[in-house]
C-alpha cells in the first residue's frame, strides 16, 4: 500500500481524493487544502470540498495559510509519506517537500502544455475550443511545467458550461491517476517533457475580464458567458446597474451592439457585433438570478426594443 499526502481544494479535487479513497492501493496519511474562507453576501466561514469529505472519512486535515516555512509543512515532512498527489490546491510546494517524497504528480484540468494556471477550464470555453482535458504530470517548482505522464481529452459543446465541464474533468483526472498511477511509481511510465513552444496560460479571472463587450460575435460573447458560469459570471451595465447573465443561447439579429432587438413576456434578445444573443438566466441589480420571463414580468417592465446594454 502506498503512503500518500493529498493536496487539494475545491470540488473537482474532491472527487480525485473520492477515488483513491476508493482503492485499496493507497493510504491517505494526511489532506491539505486551503483555509476555511467567508464566502456569500453573508460571510459564513465555510469548509472546502475536500476538507468535508477528509473529515467525513476520519482524515488529518493541514490548512496552512501558505505551506512554506509553516508548522505544517514539518509535521507533513514526518509522516513518512512515500508520495504526494495534488489537484487544484491552489499553492506551491516547497522544495524541500517535494525532495522529501519519492514521487509528487498533479491532476491538471488541461491538455498541457496548453492553459497553465489556475482557470484552464474557463479559458477552454471562453476561447472556443473543441475540447478540453486532463493531464496527470509530475510536480516541479514551476507552474504546471513537470513532465507530462499521461494525458485524457473530451470534446467539448455548446451545452457545456464552466459547471458541466468541471464536473466532467474532474472524473476524467480522477479515473486517469487511478490508471496510470501504480504503473508510473512502478517506473514502467517515462514522462514527456512539455514543447516550450506550445505553452500557454490561464491566469484566474480578473474582474475586468467578466464584463461583456458586444462589439464582439455573438459566439464569442456566448463563449464567455458559459465560459463563467456559474462562477465568476459574466456582467453588463443595464441603466447604469450591473447586470449578470448567467445563460444565453445564440439567435439571429441584427442591430447596433447591445441593442435590444426583440421583446416579449418571455423572451429578450441583444444585437452582438455580429448576431445576437437570447437572454435566458440573468441577475439585476440587488436581485437574485432569474428566468428572463420572471425579470420581464417584474423590473424588466420598463424595458423597450432599442434600448441598450453598457450604456
Amino acid at each position: 500500500m502506498i503512503k500518500l499526502i493529498f493536496m487539494g481544494t475545491p470540488d473537482f479535487s474532491a472527487r480525485v481524493l473520492e477515488g483513491l479513497l476508493t482503492s485499496q492501493d493507497y493510504q491517505i496519511l494526511a489532506v491539505v487544502t486551503q483555509p476555511d474562507r467567508a464566502v456569500g453576501r453573508k460571510k459564513e466561514i465555510k469548509m472546502t470540498p475536500v476538507k468535508e469529505l477528509a473529515l467525513a472519512h476520519n482524515l488529518p486535515v493541514y490548512q496552512p495559510e501558505k505551506l512554506s516555512q509553516s508548522p505544517e509543512l514539518s509535521e507533513l515532512m514526518q509522516l513518512g509519506a512515500q508520495g504526494i498527489v495534488t489537484a487544484a490546491f491552489g499553492q506551491f510546494l516547497p522544495s524541500t517537500l517535494l525532495a522529501s517524497v519519492d514521487f509528487a504528480v498533479n491532476v491538471h484540468a488541461s491538455l498541457l502544455p496548453k492553459y497553465r494556471g489556475g482557470a484552464p477550464i474557463h479559458y477552454a470555453l471562453i476561447n472556443g475550443d473543441e475540447k478540453a482535458g486532463v493531464t496527470i504530470m509530475e510536480m516541479v517548482q514551476e507552474m504546471d511545467a513537470g513532465h507530462m505522464i499521461a494525458s485524457r481529452s473530451t470534446a467539448i459543446s455548446d451545452q457545456d458550461n464552466v459547471g458541466t465541464l468541471f464536473d466532467r474533468l474532474a472524473l476524467l483526472g480522477r479515473d486517469l491517476l487511478l490508471e496510470v498511477l501504480p504503473a508510473y511509481v512502478a517506473g514502467e511510465i517515462e514522462a514527456q517533457p512539455q514543447d516550450p513552444n506550445l505553452v500557454t496560460f490561464s491566469p484566474n479571472i480578473s474582474p475586468a475580464e467578466e464584463r461583456i463587450d458586444w462589439t464582439k460575435t455573438n459566439r464569442q460573447v456566448f463563449n464567455q458567458i458559459r465560459g463563467m458560469y456559474p462562477w465568476p459570471v459574466a456582467h453588463t451595465y443595464l441603466k447604469g446597474q450591473r447586470f449578470k447573465i448567467h445563460k444565453a443561447s445564440l439567435a439571429e439579429g441584427e442591430g447596433q451592439p447591445g441593442q435590444i432587438l426583440a421583446l416579449t413576456k418571455k423572451s429578450l434578445l441583444v444585437a452582438a457585433g455580429q448576431g445576437a444573443l437570447a437572454l435566458e438566466l440573468v441577475q439585476a441589480a440587488g436581485k437574485p438570478k432569474m428566468t428572463i420571463a420572471d425579470f420581464l414580468n417584474g423590473s424588466g417592465r420598463d424595458l423597450a426594443v432599442g434600448d441598450f446594454f453598457d450604456k
